[in-house]
């Protein structure tokens, strides 16, 4: 298919030729940065006769799939389809297609995701490979089966706000410390279970017993494949009702797989996995706290309206939870993961940009970490009491990993919060509409630590961006994996 790609940046270089060059040309490098914060300003910020017209209406698609404004991306992409297709070329059309219809699955027109895709497929298949062709029928597939139900009808409770209790719960060897959050007064379809939640799961996930255990009902669509160490076919069912705390789900789509690594030693501990909710739910219940004080989250029973405040959360190209932040002076894009059992991890780029810190304060180590179809052992350097920013507000993990070298288990970010480091913070709250994730620390943490430690000064600089194309190519193939984050869900480690 790649004979068939047309490039953004030859999009771009062409229409710069009859059109404002300093605007597209500012527009282009966003987009190619995968900026989605400095696009948003800058499209508030420029008059939308000045842009040209592709681009406007591409940026607007762009903004509201990876902020989270259906609103916003729907409008645009019907525009975008109807009047400005000519410029996106094969692959830029199927993946403009694969968020589309993401998006339009996100608000409950699956019908319509499912028409518009097999559209797409219609009008591309013959440059389509066979892989290309077949993830397109499949996700096309799954939201036709969606198309019968009306998923995540939410029952909310005659108060304010929603509670749910959660636990902490150990994981893994005793010595490793690794823990989960388990959602307590949890019931499918009337039997009690027991639920992990993991805010780095893009879809909810259950293995193949406890969906007979719980009686789901298997939708009628093509296989899928879920990645996470190796690949694993699985299928989507629905559980009728899913009660967490004092609300109510009704009609939940989960992703059924097998859950073993093949690892006797790491299938010890696979249970904690069998069923798992996420970012899907997140997203649908749009207002959530977490209080790791209190062990409980909660979730206002009416949302808030979006108050145009900046955000600082963003989709990843998987469509994983994005936020701002930094690690020992050093900013990034951090991935929310509470399905993470560990402090969680950093890429070999922040070894190459820290390495003299990370030598003199860390001996060289290993660690052996399970997932979906295997297990993998990475060398790393666990480096202690680095400082992590989040909303401005500091914390110092114990044991942070640096990962050394391509590790499949990484996902491509930048840096992986796993749920001891979050648990550092009293109550942290996803705040799904204006997508802004603020932190609150304990009240005698940060002058304690600041004055042990020594927190360094700190300068947002240049983020890391992938390339746009990169970007939306990567899109393509997260929604057809279901969107499964992966890294997770991953065993703690061995």
């Amino acid at each position: 298919m790649k004979k068939f790609l047309i490039s953004l940046c030859m999009v771009c270089a062409a229409v710069m030729v009859v059109s404002a060059r300093s605007v597209d040309e500012k527009f282009a490098d966003a987009m190619n940065r995968a900026d989605w914060f400095a696009l948003d300003s800058l499209y508030d910020a420029t008059p939308k006769d000045s842009i040209n017209p592709f681009l406007e209406v591409f940026a607007r698609c762009l903004i509201g799939n990876r902020l989270n404004r259906t609103d916003v991306s729907l409008h645009a992409f019907r525009e975008l389809l109807n009047t400005q297709s000519e410029y996106l070329g094969v692959e830029n059309l199927v993946s403009s297609a694969y968020m589309f219809g993401m998006d339009l699955s996100r608000v409950g027109y699956n019908a319509e995701a499912a028409s518009m895709i097999n559209s797409i497929l219609a009008a591309t298949n013959q440059y389509l490979d066979s892989a290309s062709a077949a993830a397109l029928t499949a996700t096309a597939n799954r939201y036709a089966a969606l198309s019968a139900y009306k998923p995540y009808q939410i029952e909310f409770p005659d108060s304010r706000e929603a509670t749910v209790p959660f636990t902490v719960v150990p994981v893994g060897p005793a010595d490793k410390g690794s823990v989960l959050m388990h959602l307590s007064d949890s019931y499918i379809n009337g039997e009690k279970a027991d639920i992990t939640f993991d805010t780095g799961a893009g879809a909810n996930l259950i293995s193949m017993e406890m969906a007979g255990k719980y009686n789901l009902v298997p939708l009628d669509s093509a296989i899928i494949t879920v990645r996470g160490v190796n690949a694993r076919d699985g299928y989507v069912a629905m559980a009728r009702e899913l009660k967490i705390g004092d609300f109510t789900v009704r009609d939940v789509p989960f992703t059924v797989i097998s859950l073993s690594s093949a690892n006797e030693e790491a299938d010890r501990y696979i249970h904690s996995f069998n069923i798992v909710v996420g970012s899907e739910l997140m997203l649908q219940l749009k207002d959530m706290t977490i209080d790791f004080s209190e062990r409980r989250i909660t979730v206002p029973t009416i949302a808030c309206e979006r108050s145009g405040d900046t955000p600082n959360l963003c989709f990843s190209s998987t469509m994983n939870l994005l936020v701002k932040g930094s690690v020992l002076d050093t900013p990034m894009l951090m991935c929310i993961d509470s399905g993470d059992a560990s402090y969680g991890s950093l890429d070999n780029s922040f070894y190459e940009t820290n390495k003299d810190y990370i030598t003199s304060h860390a001996t060289l180590d290993s660690i052996r970490q399970a997932g979906i179809g295997g297990v993998i052992i990475t060398e790393c350097y666990k480096v202690p009491c680095m400082p992590v920013i989040i909303d401005g507000h500091a914390v110092f993990p114990s044991g942070m990993v640096v990962r050394l070298g391509d590790d499949t288990m990484i996902g491509g970010y930048e840096c992986i919060i796993g749920v001891k480091t979050l648990m550092l913070y009293r109550k942290v709250r996803f705040n799904l509409v204006d997508f802004i994730l603020t932190t609150e620390p304990y009240d005698d943490q940060f002058p304690m630590l600041q004055s042990k430690y020594g927190v360094p000064h700190f300068r947002y600089t240049k983020e890391k961006r992938m390339n746009l194309l990169q970007a939306i190519g990567c899109v393509g193939v997260g929604v057809a994996r279901t969107l499964i984050n992966p890294n997770a869900p991953a065993d703690p480690d061995l």
